[in-house]
């Protein structure tokens, strides 16, 4: 912000905070304790249209009290127009010094004490402009809070991305597709709730705070808990909760919950993330394919009201069945690479230098096979796909095929270039488990931050015996990023982690 730019805000909070106390000085209570509101916006603006379908004059008789923000300002003399906002919409009210209108202190309050941004009830009756525009002809004005600092300009808005970000409540006051946003993402996560309590799924809650991490590959947050003496770490995922319940008899299991990854942030990434996780008995990861198409069909079209979506300028059907693509195929259509001609490390390596490919160093053969993929054929993953066996090295709780015991029956779900979700046939055979914890324990020796820790009280759950069961985790954040067609995962998260900042006047 220049110089002149402070200046002006200054004097701006000076001269409200000056209309503040001259309001105290009348007597008026600029934040009383209570409102009398006897419809929304939105249940106004219905009462109207009933009132006209019937082709009568003027408007219903009945009494409103509409409360709202002062969006705009018109003062014209002994008349004056203004646009208030509550969380269902916006209605012109009209005042007017007179008889059958406002008195003369309402009048002089509205005129001189009150400014864009207040908050504000007005009492009256509905009419219609010659204009057709809904109104309320006000009768009595209420402030109910007296806003100190100015919204933006109406011409230029709050653009500021940071900004935006930073001062979201600002963002949902004068961004109507932001506001718009965060709304669809509440009917989201209510239609996939349904969706999961209606197929015999019961949501739970497991801890946050976990003595021992697991679930995914990441770098957790750690804390300590002085009461009993002990680190703890924030949970990176649910999945071995939610399969200790599988193993008590839950036979089918979710949790829409916050998860915590100790990583960078970019547009696809917040290091907290909204999740959901479902495990299902007696079930693989076929099963999961078609709970994932069918739960992601009804919430598109309940939420949507159809399966065709535009994101990012791509025409995406998500009406099932989706694509089914083996790992190995699309990385050997893409890249010419054929990964089963590289059982190792090195070999490996040496296609991606042989073809040019331009990847980070990985510690494993499986963590290279995964960066190829990411790298080269992730953000081309446009129409619903269901990518298929994975290398066992980087999925330590997914059972191996039977006919290629270094592939595990894992898929991971992309859409529009975005990876949504992951999901495998779960790993029941405690001895195995073990095995792999173990070679996880190797990595994590040999510097791999992201390699799973060895939690011995899960391998006594499986050792109780868990039974066939598929579990899926996607991310919530990033389905309302494909279905409200926004780049970047800071859109749809209402506060997202930004480096502190100190805070402008």
């Amino acid at each position: 912000m220049s110089e002149e730019e402070t200046q002006e805000l200054s004097d701006l909070l000076r001269r409200r905070r000056s209309k503040l106390e001259h309001l105290r000085d009348l007597g008026v209570d600029p934040y009383p304790l209570r409102s009398e509101c006897t419809h929304t916006t939105a249940e106004a603006l219905e009462m109207l249209d009933r009132w006209r379908e019937k082709d009568q004059e003027g408007g219903p008789p009945e009494i409103v009290k509409l409360c709202g923000r002062i969006m705009s300002v018109r003062v014209m003399g002994k008349a004056s127009f203004a646009h208030i906002a509550d969380g269902t919409g916006r209605m012109q009210i009209y005042l007017r010094l007179a008889e059958d209108g406002v008195d003369a202190h309402s009048y002089d309050l509205f005129r001189r004490d009150l400014d864009i941004g207040d908050i504000i009830q007005a009492e009256g009756t509905l009419f219609s402009t010659r204009t057709g525009e809904p109104s309320l002809k006000v009768t009595r004005l209420t402030l109910l809070a007296k806003s100190l600092r100015p919204l933006p300009g109406k011409w230029h808005g709050l653009k500021d991305v940071e900004t935006r970000y930073r001062q979201r409540y600002l963002d949902l006051i004068v961004n109507d597709e932001a506001r718009q946003i965060f709304i669809t993402r509440s009917r989201i996560i209510a239609a996939l709730r349904r969706f999961m309590d209606e197929r015999g799924f019961i949501e739970v809650e497991t801890p946050v705070l976990q003595p021992v991490y697991g679930g995914a590959m990441a770098r957790p947050f750690t804390t300590y808990y002085h009461a009993l003496d002990q680190e703890v770490f924030l949970r990176i995922a649910d999945e071995l909760y939610l399969k200790r319940l599988i193993v008590g008899g839950l036979d089918r299991v979710y949790e829409i919950c916050k998860d915590f990854r100790n990583e960078g942030v970019s547009s696809h990434h917040n290091p907290e993330f909204t999740q959901l996780e479902v495990y299902q008995a007696y079930a693989d990861y076929h099963d999961m394919m078609t709970l994932a198409e069918d739960a992601f069909f009804h919430v598109v079209r309940e939420v949507l009201g159809t399966a065709q979506i535009s994101y990012q300028g791509n025409a995406i059907d998500l009406t099932p069945p989706w694509r089914r693509l083996p790992m190995r195929e699309a990385i050997l259509e893409e890249t010419g690479i054929d990964i089963e001609k590289a059982p190792t490390l090195d070999l490996l390596l040496q296609l991606v230098e042989k073809e040019g490919l331009e990847v980070d160093p990985q510690p494993t053969r499986g963590a290279l096979v995964d960066e190829i993929f990411g790298e080269y054929i992730e953000p081309k993953m446009i129409q619903p796909t269901f990518i298929v066996d994975f290398p066992l090295e980087i999925s330590p709780f997914a059972k191996k095929k039977p006919d290629k015991p270094h592939l595990v029956e894992r898929f991971e779900l992309f859409i529009g270039g975005l990876e949504l979700g992951n999901a495998f046939s779960e790993l029941n055979d405690p001895l195995d488990q073990r095995e792999r914890f173990l070679a996880q324990r190797e990595q994590r020796e040999a510097g791999d931050e992201e390699a799973h820790p060895m939690d011995e009280d899960y391998i006594r759950a499986l050792e109780y015996g868990m039974p066939p069961t598929g579990g899926m985790g996607w991310g919530i954040d990033r389905m309302v990023m494909l279905l409200t067609d926004q780049a970047s995962i800071r859109e749809v998260i209402l506060f997202p982690h930004l480096r502190t900042k100190e805070l402008d006047a």
